[in-house]
């Protein structure tokens, strides 16, 4: 399956071409493509390439593979780019400070042009198969135009939670719409969900078919999701060019948004087609070793194939060699980002979900080809739930993992539920969905006081609302979504310097951190690779055995670094977007222009 995208590509290179060249050729796509869409359209099998090579843009060298899923996302209440203190290009893009001339951006190969690639290779789906393919709801070519249109939604839902408002294309480019200026987002948000009510009554349930028998396929639990998602974000707060707001566009009114959301996360949860998995780290440790099989908790994977994609690359705990036991993937791969420092101690001691997000260790220098855990500073953490170490690939390749990305998966899925049932049904109706979460967050042993009483004790609106912010944080760190839903709160700029306050704190180890120890002891394990560490917990402050242990001073968190959590000068709600760059700026014929103070 993670081949797919590179043969599916072929199928397209008579059907699309690039941006700089559509002037002199794409104008007269229809009338040397109408016979040969003819076929490609009413064949199942070629239709499937066609709607495949949708994906392709996503692997693109400059697209999300190394610089959409690298950077956005980055630097919220609890989460990272871990050289945020060092101002260049790429710092720029995670510190609310991104210039329009961003080297790393600026480039016409960029995933801004890579998404209307792929939003156009989905129009040309979309057309061929209404036109020719009678795609009906559980017919082959039927899946394939649910699939066409919630590919095309994925772009389109990432340009607008990236640049805000954009250039709607939902037909494939003429004559008379090579350039266009931004349409108001409330348009598009609109149109995607509609197309995705569309999608999901074409679409079968996760393993229902052949088609979605795998993650890297579109499949109806996703696409209810997904539209729920979007539902709540295109009624959310953010930023327009007038300030923060909701949308006033009545179909996009929150009443009505939160009922669809609740209904379609309904949807997916009576279905009994998707679940959490037993335990949250079997659910990476699957991840990691590219368990594909749908009916399980991830709804939709984007996926690369192996040779494309740097999800480990970027976020893995950092490999300090150009190779060892785990990987080749060339040297310091992974720890591009991390957990802010005091997340660690945030999360309950008991929750099993602690020590799988968070990792205080990097693996240094191989010695005879194999390297040992090390530990580093309180300045830097890494994502546990990337890790070379749980792959069953050995990765050779020195530039990219070809690990997928979990775009969505259930727990979101139960956590709108939640947040929607206590908006619209109050507190009693929103419990059922976060005990869940929480049931396979904690052992049974502590269901009790963690799960039962917890829960039942947010009895009112506001206290469950801000317990599931909570229980977003602890679930989906290292996941880069929850910038976005910060923003959809109107919590952003809040949470962000709620976080400074917990960092500074930390480092003078007074109020919520005091009783965090300042130094560690570790040893290694009989396998003399993996660490056993004392002192990382609360009130671990016993001197142990210099003849076993090593102390190691734990106090490397500096203000600086805490400060770069965003720019001193910038106001983070005032850059909840980044600047469409300059390139595109200057090739769009007058029609697109920055907002937001750019």
């Amino acid at each position: 399956m993670k081949k797919i995208i590179i043969i599916a590509g072929i199928v397209f290179s008579g059907l699309i071409t690039s941006c700089n060249d559509v002037a002199d050729e794409f104008l007269t796509t229809e009338t040397k493509s109408t016979v040969d869409e003819s076929i490609l359209f009413s064949t199942p099998d070629l239709a499937k390439g066609a709607v495949d090579g949708i994906k392709v843009p996503f692997a693109e060298t400059n697209s999300y593979r190394g610089r959409f899923l690298g950077y956005y996302g980055m630097n919220s209440d609890i989460e990272w780019f871990n050289a945020s203190s060092t101002v260049d290009n790429k710092s720029d893009l995670c510190t609310y400070d991104a210039k329009a001339n961003n080297t790393e951006m600026n480039t016409t190969n960029n995933v801004w042009a890579m998404s209307y690639s792929g939003i156009e290779r989905a129009n040309i789906c979309i057309r061929g198969l209404r036109k020719y393919g009678n795609p009906v709801a559980g017919s082959e070519l039927g899946q394939l135009l649910g699939e066409a249109l919630a590919l095309r939604a994925i772009y389109y839902a990432d340009l607008l939670r990236a640049w805000g408002d954009v250039p709607a294309r939902f037909e494939p480019i003429n004559s008379e719409t090579i350039y266009l200026p931004k349409t108001n987002r409330d348009v598009i948000y609109k149109q995607l969900i509609a197309d995705l009510g569309e999608a999901e009554n074409l679409v079968a349930w996760p393993n229902a078919s052949t088609y979605t028998s795998s993650v890297e396929r579109i499949n109806k639990a996703f696409v209810k999701a997904f539209r729920a998602r979007l539902a709540l974000v295109a009624s959310g707060y953010q930023q327009y060019p007038d300030g923060i707001h909701r949308s006033t566009d009545p179909d996009l009114a929150k009443d009505k948004m939160y009922a669809l959301a609740l209904s379609e996360c309904r949807d997916v949860i009576n279905s009994g087609t998707v679940h959490l998995e037993s335990s949250f780290e079997s659910l990476w440790r699957k991840y990691n070793q590219e368990d594909l099989t749908a009916n399980a908790e991830p709804l939709w994977e984007l996926p690369f194939a192996d040779g494309r994609g740097r999800m480990l690359f970027t976020f893995a705990v950092k490999h300090t060699s150009a190779s060892d036991q785990y990987q080749a993937n060339g040297a310091n791969r992974g720890g591009v980002g991390g957990p802010l420092p005091h997340i660690f101690y945030d999360y309950d001691q008991a929750d099993t979900r602690r020590d799988v997000t968070c990792v205080p260790y990097k693996y240094g220098t191989a010695v005879a080809g194999k390297a040992k855990q090390e530990l580093g500073s309180l300045n830097t953490w890494y994502f546990g739930k990337y890790r070379y170490e749980w792959m069953k690939r050995y990765v050779t390749s020195t530039n990219d993992d070809g690990v997928n990305k979990i775009y969505m998966r259930y727990a979101e899925v139960l956590l709108m539920a939640a947040e929607t049932a206590n908006e619209i049904e109050g507190p009693t109706a929103a419990a059922p969905y976060l005990k869940e979460i929480r049931k396979r967050a904690f052992p049974s042993t502590a269901w009790a006081q963690k799960v039962d009483a917890y829960v039942n004790a947010l009895t009112t609106k506001d206290a469950m609302f801000n317990a599931l912010v909570d229980e977003n944080k602890f679930e989906f760190t290292g996941e880069m979504d929850r910038k976005m839903a910060l923003i959809r709160w109107n919590l952003l700029k809040i949470k962000l310097d709620e976080a400074k306050t917990k960092m500074t704190n930390l480092i003078s180890r007074t109020g919520e951190y005091a009783t965090v120890p300042t130094t560690l002891y570790f040893k290694y394990k009989a396998d003399n690779e993996t660490l056993e560490i004392y002192g990382l917990n609360r009130g671990e402050t016993t001197v142990q055995d210099p003849a076993v242990y090593t102390a190691w001073t734990w106090v490397a968190l500096d203000a600086a670094k805490v400060n770069s959590l965003y720019r001193v000068g910038v106001n983070p709600d005032a850059r909840q977007f980044w600047p469409i760059w300059q390139v595109f700026i200057e090739g769009s014929n007058g029609k697109l222009v920055n907002d937001y103070g750019y």
